[in-house]
């Protein structure tokens, strides 16, 4: 699939997390993206974006499974950055169900900025 095509060239919202994430700090950041679904309605793209170390905790072994299965459900795209699973020795097959990739973060990122979406570190 390919990622800039999931909503059409409707504007969205990227949500981006860099480097190291907590548990606590992953839940926080899908507590903001099921806000931002109820604000939004559900037309309106959504994607969290997880670069770096944090990816471990999207694995299917990860205690967030609940929590992100949830936040899916909402028609929220959660996106792993493959250059940060290669760094963390994961592939796509190790993710939770539901759970895509991008090639890198950093071009799927300038990819949707150029398409009009708004961009939100956590």
């Amino acid at each position: 699939m390919e990622p800039t095509k999931q909503h059409g060239d409707a504007r969205g919202l990227l949500i981006h997390s860099a480097g190291q994430l907590e548990r606590d700090a992953l839940a926080g950041i899908l507590r903001s993206a099921a806000n931002a679904r109820a604000e939004l309605g559900p037309g309106a793209g959504i994607e969290v974006v997880i670069q770096g170390p944090g990816v471990t905790l999207l694995a299917s072994d990860s205690p967030s499974v609940g929590a992100i299965s949830s936040t899916a459900q909402l028609d929220v795209r959660i996106l792993a950055c493959g250059n940060s699973l290669r760094s963390a020795g994961l592939a796509a097959q190790d993710l939770i169900p539901g759970v895509d990739t991008v090639p890198a973060a950093i071009a799927h990122l300038a990819q949707r900025q150029w398409g009009g979406w708004a961009y939100v570190r956590l």
